[in-house]
């Protein structure tokens, strides 16, 4: 088929995966994204890449031997620790080599590894898109907040929870899930923070009970984050009349909630270096389904948002740029690619987000700590 004008609305995993294995094969796709700058603001944590999922969309793009350099099959090692500090559970990662298991990469590095194999200009930074404007022939108009526009064959939907294409396909949006996290950090834990160091292990560690609890990730350069999480209200910091740039008041806030637990875990809450950022965690209604429309389609958290307790939302990603990017590649237009793909990603996105849903309610349930112990028994 004649090469299409495919414009990639979102420079994280997934739209990244797809530009890169379309380049591959020949195929020019422009990655749009509203940031400023590659590096304006920060990536996230830390993301275990899944053998059929994750590390196959590397496989597909090439980049495997690239991400060995930098994964972390250490960080693969999870934690259970009861509300007084026991370690209930530990399961270290393989004694084998990275291509084993689940390894670990953070956020940004996986980002920059990705951006630093497309070709220069491929991602069109500062470039917000305001709306996607259907012209009736299966081809949408693109305009940008800045005042530019520009007319695309197709257009990728990989921007994100708050998606600007999603309307184009479904009237759904994220509802809030009941929980909220509180997320802070340790810089050169090690070294700084050994007792909290010691207590998180070289991966994640899980303390939770009674629909709250405390998830802590080891990162690369010596830094833990750390997730202090509650069901709760979406406005709960407003309930209680506090401003969330009120560090003092927070900290205050919070070892109220947590009163009776650890004082090793309430160190989690004391001893940040970072503040507090509260980050109530969305979910888009399962499943998510659309009706297939020509010229448009979504991929990611666009298309199915869920909660981090599926542990699958990076790897999902980055599966569906891979092989939006292959039905690209091998059908004989775009409009069978996008049928090929949307009957393979929709029924997949949906099994994952329900278990997402079923991850995050049985860890913020009364018996959390009973149902994560059985889960994690089983898991490993």
């Amino acid at each position: 088929m004649p090469t299409p004008r495919i414009a990639i609305i979102g420079a994280g995993p997934g739209g990244l995966t797809c530009a890169r294995i379309l380049q591959q094969h020949g195929i020019t796709a422009a990655v749009y994204d509203l940031d400023a700058s590659r590096s304006v603001r920060n990536q996230g944590g830390t993301l275990d890449m899944h053998p059929d999922s994750g590390q196959h969309a590397l496989r597909e793009a090439g980049l495997w031997h690239d991400f060995l350099a930098q994964a972390r099959p250490e960080g693969q090692q999870m934690r259970l620790v009861s509300r007084d500090g026991r370690i209930l559970f530990d399961a270290m990662p393989p004694e084998a080599d990275t291509t084993e298991g689940n390894p670990e990469i953070d956020r940004g590095q996986l980002r920059d590894l990705l951006l630093d194999s497309l070709k220069p200009d491929t991602v069109r930074w500062g470039h917000k898109l305001t709306r996607a404007e259907p012209l009736g022939d299966g081809t949408h108009r693109l305009h940008f907040a800045d005042g530019s526009t520009t007319d695309v064959d197709l257009v990728v939907g990989a921007d994100g929870a708050w998606s600007k294409v999603r309307p184009l396909l479904s009237d759904a949006t994220p509802r809030y899930t009941g929980v909220t996290f509180v997320e802070t950090g340790l810089d050169d834990a090690d070294a700084r923070h050994p007792r909290l160091a010691e207590l998180t292990g070289n991966g994640t560690m899980m303390a939770l009970d009674d629909n709250q609890g405390f998830v802590a990730q080891r990162n690369s350069g010596g830094h833990i984050r750390i997730y202090i999480g509650m069901r709760t209200a979406q406005d709960w910091h407003e309930q209680a009349g506090l401003a969330l740039t009120d560090t003092a008041a927070v900290r205050e806030a919070l070892l109220k909630k947590f009163t009776g637990w650890s004082p090793d875990l309430l160190g989690f809450i004391t001893d940040t270096d970072t503040g507090y950022t509260n980050r109530p965690l969305f979910a888009l209604p399962v499943p998510h389904t659309w009706t297939h429309t020509p010229g448009v389609t979504l991929l990611g958290d666009a298309a199915h948002l869920m909660s981090p307790f599926s542990g699958m939302g990076a790897n999902l990603a980055m599966l569906d740029g891979a092989d939006l990017a292959y039905t690209l590649i091998e059908a004989p237009t775009v409009d069978d690619a996008l049928r090929a793909y949307e009957t393979v990603m929709l029924p997949r996105s949906a099994e994952a987000a329900e278990g997402a849903a079923e991850g995050i309610n049985g860890a913020f349930s009364p018996d959390s700590a009973t149902q994560t112990l059985a889960h994690m028994t089983q898991r490993h």
